[in-house]
């Protein structure tokens, strides 16, 4: 009998078995698993996120049923024990590994950002995971409650995740942004909590660009006006150097662009180091940002990064990676097959889908219709 592949299996072709087996040989832990490999593991714990399971139980249960097709992806169902001492003792950093491999692929098929420059764009954000402290301990947050926080930059071509760390709850995304390396001439841009004087220096010296917004209460001083179009909503266009205290730690001359909503009458003013786009272009850039929060929506709705099916560090940890390189496939998928839906209805539709032995394409193709003109002459002598 012949064998057509599953929408599933179609879906992890995205990963080559070549590129897996080469970081799963660099995150070795000694001996190699015999019976239920990283593969195995990969494929039970994609199959959880892209069905929404609700524990660990239902998700073994789920795929124990379809043996026959575990069989053609190259794994097996295995025991519940056994899933749960593999999520906490194999190294997260490995799902780590191949989520920065995934989003390479991705970036090859994703389309440019929507503005005229050719600089990368990004945006930075973090966003808390609230847990439990009696399951999650390692994860104190305050006196009785526990929390991590995922320090986030989201690339603009394409809207895809392009940097991931997770850390404790109190650590301030300053901290984290101090750690990140981007393309030279990239340009971030990020809200009022990662006001540091210091980090703006830092994106000076790395010749990186910045758009932020400016606080109610900074000092500054200007020495140069230009002229602005008022009819595009800007109030103000100046160069800047900072004053106050520890305005030392910057002494470079910044822009200052003081902008009205056409729509909210709110009015905004945003710093950035980046004098030779339009004050315009900068108000845009800034708006953009606004992607980022709707990219921690989605996956806080639609895939399981807030109830974990392990208590540990590592189980969670293992169980986020997993569910960044979900939304990488579907954000691939989408981009391959250029269909006009939504990542949520792209999602919605693979899940009722997920095993059956079908094209992608097929999903959304109308189907043909068969015996056209017959029906056409049986309604016609039907009105006769």
């Amino acid at each position: 009998m012949a064998h057509y592949n599953t929408l599933f299996h179609d879906m992890l072709k995205f990963i080559p078995r070549h590129e897996f087996s080469t970081l799963e040989k660099q995150h070795s832990t000694g001996r190699k698993p015999r019976i239920f490999t990283r593969w195995n593991q990969f494929v039970h714990l994609m199959f959880m996120q892209l069905t929404s399971r609700v524990s660990l139980r239902d998700g073994i249960q789920c795929l124990s049923v379809r043996a026959k097709s575990l069989y053609h992806i190259g794994a097996a169902p295995v025991a519940r024990s056994t899933f749960a001492d593999a999520n906490n003792s194999r190294p997260a950093s490995f799902f780590e590994a191949l989520f920065a491999r995934t989003y390479q692929r991705c970036c090859s098929v994703a389309p440019q950002h929507k503005f005229r420059f050719k600089s990368k764009l990004y945006s930075l954000d973090a966003t808390v995971i609230d847990l439990a402290l009696s399951l999650f301990p390692w994860a104190s947050f305050r006196r009785t409650k526990a929390a991590i926080k995922l320090h986030t930059v989201i690339d603009h071509e394409g809207y895809l995740p392009a940097f991931v760390a997770v850390s404790d709850g109190k650590t301030h995304e300053v901290t984290a942004a101090r750690c990140l390396r981007l393309p030279k001439g990239s340009i971030a841009v990020f809200d009022r909590g990662f006001t540091d004087y210091a980090l703006f220096a830092s994106f000076h010296h790395k010749k990186l660009f910045f758009v932020t917004r400016q606080k109610k209460n900074a000092l500054y001083k200007a020495i140069q006006r230009h002229p602005v179009n008022k009819k595009q909503g800007l109030t103000s266009d100046q160069t800047i150097v900072l004053t106050g205290v520890k305005s030392d730690l910057c002494p470079y001359p910044l822009r200052r662009i003081g902008y009205r909503d056409p729509e909210t009458k709110k009015h905004y003013v945003f710093l950035t180091n980046n004098f030779r786009l339009s004050a315009k272009t900068i108000a845009g850039i800034y708006k953009e940002r606004w992607q980022i929060e709707l990219f921690f929506r989605w996956i806080k709705q639609n895939l399981k990064i807030k109830a974990f099916i392990g208590n540990s560090r590592n189980a969670v940890l293992t169980q986020i990676y997993v569910a960044l390189i979900a939304y990488l496939l579907l954000c691939y998928l989408k981009f391959l097959s250029r269909i006009a839906v939504s990542l949520q209805n792209l999602l919605r539709i693979i899940q009722l889908n997920l095993f059956r032995t079908c094209t992608f394409q097929e999903l959304f193709e109308p189907p043909p219709m068969k015996n056209n003109a017959m029906n056409t002459n049986q309604l016609s002598m039907s009105f006769a």
